[in-house]
């Protein structure tokens, strides 16, 4: 800037002796007015320069990484986003063109190629194994068609609201889960607990995909291996294959991770004939233990390969961050719906599929008022939808600034119902037609919970196909293994962007390999003997408990401590749109209370955890209570770090400050963070100090 201003100065000289050197007595007067005209447009020019120059250095040093459109560019100047924080965020996305791509820069934070690549992102996540196995199980075990009243009450009032919620949270901070309680640095314990528990999740949920894989592999034999007995299995196992033959389990397989069981096997059930695909599943594929007094023993080799593949594919989509998993979502995403489309139309048509159809839906308006009912609906919502775990909140923290989450939300939570469903169809579609292979009515007979459902009750009833039961079988499991990336991409994400959030010089592909290896050396324990033991020991303790205590910290953290008044401001500045009653009233009351009421029933109703109707040994019930203590004990942990790290004279200025947000929360923009902090000054200041009812009033009502 200055070499510009330097050259015109010269210039000006430059023109000046030229003219004065031409003067003549009567060109005198004309020759000062050319030098007054000449000047006068330089220095026009000069100014003109000036300014461009500004506004350029200002776009270059101040542009915002989290507005980047659909094409994967920068979308705005943020000078003029800021000077607009009212308009609606539709017209400020059509004025999101003007500049060249973002700066890169050591801390530049990875945005989502195209807007559509979260939402595909985020039902590939929410759309998982629960929707397949879990929810049809738990929908006919309450009520079959008659669970989906509660079930639709709780989704409009815990799931939807807290998907949204988590959904603006994130992307108005670009902050992971643990950086976006910088809104309470005191309740930054509840980010890292939630990291934990879904680190823990993912251990064992790609141990999961390791069976899958062995399942997927062993579809392409002929006949299916699972379709016929093996002499070692002894005299009580019938043929899948076999038609009109009625047989029973010999054992419940219901881990923590499906729906748990309360019945016990007698001796005369474990007599009972048991088809080859589920002493398959026992014998072959778990290599199974009775108990796991002695030890769970040394893991399975052909498991050991499925584990391994499946961290690979993982680290490969994950390791450039969203600019590598976002292209894959749409993949993920898609895929499982053109699978389950397939595989309907063939339950339908098979004999006996409406029979289990109308199974599922037949509604039993009797367990409608049963509190279990009610429970088992607001545990199905909430773990189906992936809320309170951190997936959504990182997800969102690489939205651009004006991304219309509240759209997104609406089509996944509708969406994951309508997921829920279509599986339910296609599952109970084709074990009403084994329950008529078998010659029963009752299809409660064939129905086995959780895992059960996917290895052992769907296998035989694939065995029973007279026709290439193999392509179906490949589809199915194929399905399975695409539904579960989808959803391990996310919880890895959630890990890789909590620690890259604290560690920014950490690469991308660094910490995604690292945390790839270390999980696959965990995952190792759940693929012995006494792997699906552990396996329900840690999704019980590790992941219910804590997600369900640190959940709720996290909805009275932003209703109240954050308060769900100033949630409002924030949507209003970043959308352009105002807040529903409906959304308010969710976030201030209902949903926090409905999941207070719950807890309160989780442990009012609390009893031993069991595993094929046996209680685990007295260590194991100590590390699940340990796992449960770690998680939540980072809650207490980092108040009080807070509360200490805090600058302040006395311990109340210190506690205060602990319970306020960070001097830099709010957009990633500075001039949009200038902004904001002049609004939300002048929104909240005039309402503060007029009582405690009336603060309660202006917290929900605004």
């Amino acid at each position: 800037m200055r070499h510009r201003t330097h050259t015109y100065v010269n210039a000006l000289r430059k023109i000046i002796f030229t003219t004065l050197s031409q003067l003549s007595g009567k060109y005198a007067a004309t020759a000062v007015a050319k030098i007054i005209v000449r000047s006068q447009l330089i220095e026009d020019t000069n100014q003109k320069f000036k300014n461009i120059a500004e506004i350029n250095n200002m776009k270059s040093l101040q542009q915002n990484p989290a507005f980047v459109g659909d094409d994967g560019h920068s979308t705005t100047s943020t000078l003029a986003m800021s000077s607009l924080p009212g308009q609606p965020a539709e017209t400020r996305d059509d004025a999101e063109h003007a500049a060249g791509k973002t700066p890169t820069g050591q801390n530049e934070r990875d945005t989502w190629g195209k807007g559509v690549e979260f939402l595909m992102s985020c039902i590939a996540m929410s759309v998982g194994l629960g929707n397949v196995w879990r929810f049809p199980f738990t929908a006919l075990d309450n009520g079959g068609g008659a669970f989906l009243i509660p079930y639709l009450i709780v989704l409009f009032l815990i799931g939807k609201p807290i998907y949204y919620l988590e959904m603006v949270i994130g992307q108005f901070s670009s902050r992971g889960s643990v950086k976006v309680f910088d809104l309470c640095p005191a309740m930054k314990g509840v980010g890292i607990g939630q990291v934990i528990s879904i680190s823990l999740v993912t251990t064992y949920y790609v141990g999961i995909m390791g069976i899958t894989l062995c399942y997927f592999y062993d579809s392409f034999r002929t006949p299916l291996p699972w379709s016929e007995c093996r002499p070692d299995w002894g005299t009580h196992c019938v043929a899948s294959s076999q038609s009109n033959t009625s047989v029973s389990s010999s054992l419940d397989f219901s881990p923590a991770w499906s729906t748990p069981s309360s019945s016990s096997s007698s001796p005369q059930e474990q007599q009972q004939l048991v088809a080859s695909a589920e002493l398959y599943f026992l014998k072959e594929v778990l290599r199974e233990k009775d108990q796991i007094a002695d030890g769970i023993g040394l893991p399975n080799w052909e498991l050991v390969i499925g584990l391994f593949v499946s961290w690979t594919c993982v680290f490969l989509i994950i390791r450039r961050g969203v600019k590598s998993s976002g292209k894959a979502s749409y993949f993920l995403a898609l895929f499982p719906y053109v699978i389950m489309g397939v595989l309907l139309v063939r339950a339908v048509t098979l004999p006996g599929s409406l029979d289990g159809i109308y199974y599922f839906i037949k509604p039993n308006w009797e367990k409608i008022l049963d509190p279990k009912v009610w429970y088992a609906a607001v545990t199905q919502c909430f773990y189906s939808l992936s809320v309170c775990f951190g997936n959504i909140i990182m997800y969102s923290s690489f939205n651009k600034f004006g991304h219309n989450v509240h759209r997104d939300a609406t089509i996944v939570t509708a969406l994951d119902t309508a997921t829920s469903l279509l599986a339910g169809f296609t599952i109970f579609g084709i074990l009403g037609h084994l329950a008529h292979e078998i010659g029963t009515e009752d299809i409660g007979k064939v129905v086995k919970g959780g895992a059960g459902l996917a290895f052992i009750s769907y296998p035989d009833a694939i065995a029973k196909f007279k026709q290439l039961p193999q392509i179906f079988s490949v589809l199915f499991f194929l399905m399975l293994f695409v539904l579960g990336i989808g959803s391990n991409i996310a919880m890895t994400s959630c890990t890789v962007t909590a620690i890259r959030d604290r560690f920014p010089n950490f690469k991308q592909w660094q910490c995604s390999l690292l945390i790839a290896v270390v999980s696959f050396l965990i995952g190792l324990m759940y693929i012995t003997p006494g792997g699906q033991y552990m396996l329900t020991l840690v999704d019980f303790f590790g992941a219910s408990m804590i997600a369900l205590v640190l959940g709720i910290a996290e909805l009275y953290t932003i209703g109240w401590i954050y308060g769900t008044d100033r949630l409002c401001k924030d949507i209003e500045f970043m959308l352009g749109r105002k807040v529903g009653l409906y959304w308010r009233l969710c976030w201030g009351v209902f949903t926090p209370l409905i999941m207070t009421v719950i807890l309160i029933y989780f442990y009012a109703t609390y009893e031993p955890l069991t595993y094929n109707n046996q209680y685990y040994p007295a260590w194991a019930y100590g590390v699940g209570w340990c796992i449960t203590a770690f998680g939540i004990v980072q809650l207490p942990i980092w108040m009080i770090v807070a509360i200490i790290r805090e600058p302040g004279s006395t311990l109340g200025e210190k506690v205060r400050g602990a319970f306020r947000p960070k001097k830099n929360w709010g957009p990633m923009d500075p001039l949009l963070r200038e902004q904001y902090n002049k609004e939300i000054q002048h929104e909240l200041i005039p309402k503060r100090g007029r009582g405690f009812w009336a603060s309660i009033r202006q917290n929900i009502f605004g």
